[in-house]
């Protein structure tokens, strides 16, 4: 089954490369893997793993989950929790200040809607870890 992930990768980085433009030679080149490696891997026949995958992204100025849930190395909720940080980081127009704000406030509302930082799991299934109200007293200033 681990196969089928790769292969669905491969074509999905061969499909990400050719709209970008670029040879494959070019995107081993950005991404700072072998050429021979880079093909392997969108042929299906390699699983690379998340450093490779995070450059091959860069060097494609994709997301880098997007990757890791085709290589079955996230679930879905785990790359979309991961996307919503990554754009708030990499939003030019606020503050490193402003970002981490934010990023508090975010965390605090997963939090209050039953979603556990540590393991992203929704804590409603087996009860929060923590009583009820604890994290509603101070939604600003979550545990991060």
């Amino acid at each position: 089954m681990a196969s089928l992930n790769v292969g669905s990768l491969g074509d999905y980085l061969r499909e990400q490369r050719r709209s970008a433009q670029l040879s494959l030679r070019q995107l081993a080149d950005a991404a700072g893997v072998s050429n021979p490696y880079l093909s392997q891997i969108e042929r299906g026949l390699r699983k690379p793993s998340a450093e490779v995958l995070q450059q091959v992204a860069k060097a494609l100025r994709i997301s880098a989950e997007t990757l890791y849930v085709r290589a079955g190395i996230l679930d879905e909720r785990e790359r979309d929790e991961l996307e919503t940080r990554a754009v708030i980081l990499a939003d030019p127009s606020i503050n490193e200040k402003q970002k981490q704000v934010l990023l508090q406030i975010y965390e605090s509302f997963r939090k209050e809607n039953g979603f556990d930082a540590d393991t992203d799991k929704d804590t409603t299934e087996d009860g929060p870890r923590t009583a009820a109200g604890s994290g509603a007293d101070k939604p600003s200033s979550p545990d991060v």
